[in-house]
This record gives C-alpha cells, sequence and structure tokens, in this order.
C-alpha cells in the first residue's frame, strides 16, 4: 500500500511517500480502507521529533485520525463489519496517512452520515480533546462561564460548540477576523487577542480551557473565580497559582473513547456541531500540509484524502 511515512525526525522534508506493507489485523482490531486522514499539530510535533511522551518507532507512519469504510474486523470485534463506514482516532502505533489503517475496536465508530470521509477525518482527535477538556476534565456545567483560548483552531472550533451545547456562556479568544464565525458557532463574546486583553473584559470564569499556553496560560488566572478550573492541552498551569486562587489547574492529554466518538456524530447528524475544514489536500502533498499547519493561521482543520 502506499503510504507517508518518516525515516528520521526533522523538518517536513522527511515526509516520503513510499510503499508500505499492509498493516496486520488482529483480535479487537478494524481494518479501515483510509478515505482521508487530518493533520494534527501533534504530527508536526512527533515529526521534528520534540514530542517526547510517545514511544514513536522509525520508520512511522503519521496522522491519528481517519475515515474510511471497514475492510475487515478481527476476532472480538462486535458492531462492526467490511463495508461500514466510519471514523477512527487511531493510537501512536497505527498511523493513518495510507491507504490502510489499523484501529483498536475501542477507537472506532460510526462516521456521521450527514458529512463526506473529509469532514469525518477532521473530527476525532480534535473533537475528542475538547470533548475531554471541557467535561471529563473541566467538568463544564450549564450556566457557568467558560474562557476558550485559541478558539479558531481545530480543537478550539469544537470546543465552543460543545461548550454552547451544554448551555455554558462561551468567551473566546481569537484573531479579528475569527470573530463573525466563532459567533455562528456560538461565542457569545469574542476577545481579539491583538488588539485586546482578555483579562480586561473576562470575569468570573469557571473554566478556562488553553489551547495556547504560555503567557496567555499564565494570565488566564486573574480571570478564574474562585474553585474554578483551569485545563490545558500543552502545560501544566502552576501549583502555586491554583492554591493561591483556590483554583485547580490541570494539563492532560486525550485518550480513544468510542463512546464519545458516537455522541459527538450524532451532535454532528443533529445538525449541532458544524466541521470546519480549512484546506484538503491529497496525500502525497502530505509536506505542504505540515507546512501549512505549522507555519499559518488555520480556521479548522486541514485534511488528507486517500484514493
Amino acid at each position: 500500500m502506499k503510504a507517508v511515512r518518516i525515516h528520521e525526525f526533522g523538518d517536513s522534508n522527511v515526509l516520503t511517500l513510499e510503499d508500505a506493507p499492509k498493516p496486520e489485523l488482529h483480535d479487537g482490531e478494524v481494518l479501515i480502507k483510509v478515505r482521508a486522514a487530518s493533520v494534527n499539530p501533534v504530527d508536526y510535533k512527533i515529526r521534528s521529533g520534540s514530542f517526547k511522551k510517545a514511544d514513536i518507532k522509525l520508520p512511522a507512519t503519521l496522522g491519528r485520525d481517519v475515515a474510511g469504510v471497514v475492510e475487515a474486523v478481527g476476532g472480538r470485534v462486535n458492531g462492526f463489519k467490511p463495508g461500514d463506514d466510519v471514523y477512527a482516532y487511531l493510537s501512536y502505533q497505527n498511523g493513518g496517512y495510507a491507504e490502510y489503517a489499523i484501529a483498536k475496536s475501542q477507537e472506532v465508530a460510526p462516521k456521521p452520515v450527514a458529512v463526506d470521509y473529509v469532514h469525518a477525518a477532521a473530527v476525532p482527535l480534535a473533537a475528542i480533546t475538547a470533548w475531554q477538556g471541557l467535561f471529563d476534565h473541566g467538568r463544564l456545567q450549564p450556566g457557568q462561564r467558560v474562557l476558550i483560548h485559541g478558539a479558531a483552531g481545530g480543537v478550539g472550533h469544537y470546543a465552543v460548540q460543545f461548550a454552547k451545547a451544554k448551555g455554558a456562556t462561551v468567551i473566546a479568544t481569537a484573531g479579528k477576523d475569527d470573530a463573525v464565525m466563532l459567533k455562528q458557532l456560538g461565542a457569545d463574546e469574542v476577545i481579539d487577542y491583538h488588539s485586546e486583553r482578555f483579562e480586561d473584559r473576562a470575569r468570573d470564569v469557571d473554566l478556562v480551557l488553553d489551547l495556547v499556553g504560555g503567557d496567555t496560560q499564565r494570565r488566564s488566572w486573574a480571570v478564574l473565580k474562585p474553585g474554578g478550573r483551569m485545563v490545558s492541552t500543552l502545560e501544566q498551569p502552576s501549583p502555586e497559582q491554583a492554591r493561591a486562587r483556590q483554583a485547580e489547574g490541570k494539563v492532560f492529554m486525550a485518550e480513544a473513547k468510542a463512546e464519545q466518538l458516537r455522541e459527538i456524530g450524532r451532535m454532528i447528524d443533529a445538525d449541532k456541531v458544524t466541521v470546519l475544514v480549512e484546506k484538503t489536500l491529497p496525500l502525497e502533498r502530505a509536506k505542504e500540509a505540515h507546512d501549512t499547519l505549522e507555519n499559518q493561521h488555520v480556521r479548522g482543520k486541514v485534511v488528507l484524502t486517500v484514493p
């Protein structure tokens, strides 16, 4: 099969389209004929060698989420059969930039029928990250106030919609050009981080979802109410600041959960969630996809199509 792999860590030039062995199917797994695979920041972090949280064995196929058709199922797999349309959140060992990918049964769910393969592939990692950040770790409740940093990106645009669907008041930080789009997705207030200090406008926030890190995270303590939560995908919030403000701070990595993928799929089919895809490229242009995501401002997701 054709796959985009890396044989060494480095810039986007290490991405190589080549012939690779078709993955072997084992018990508890699903073999997917990939139709589309999305590109995430973790992909270029792995490619560069800067991501140290997973044991990456070279050569490696990148790509954490895919949409496609079930080719075959292994033993002890229930609920899927060849020909089913699915989408999946893959483990680090089973990359999606390929004609075929292996997913564990708990990583797979039926593809939302309301969207095509490209838009379905743009969902799993980013949407699961947003969901778990808001609800599993952030414990967001109806009527609470949430501040979402990096709201126009892949994770952020889902977080805005999930939080609004939960009945929260949603405050988003983003560039001015993204304000209209975020309001359409459900943000109650959008703060242009280029021209305004968010802490001058946001007050008494129950949850900060930090998708930016650095100085933005450090400044966010000022907007949390006592007992509030700060949840980050990037770096551990200061324990000292948390204690001083009687708040909680947590960093997390998302985990594949099929039941959450199913719930998100139902929301997409009910027209409660919009999937934003900024750019679509064929598999052989994975280098361009990485360069786009790494160096440009992207609304939503970049997706690779697979013939």
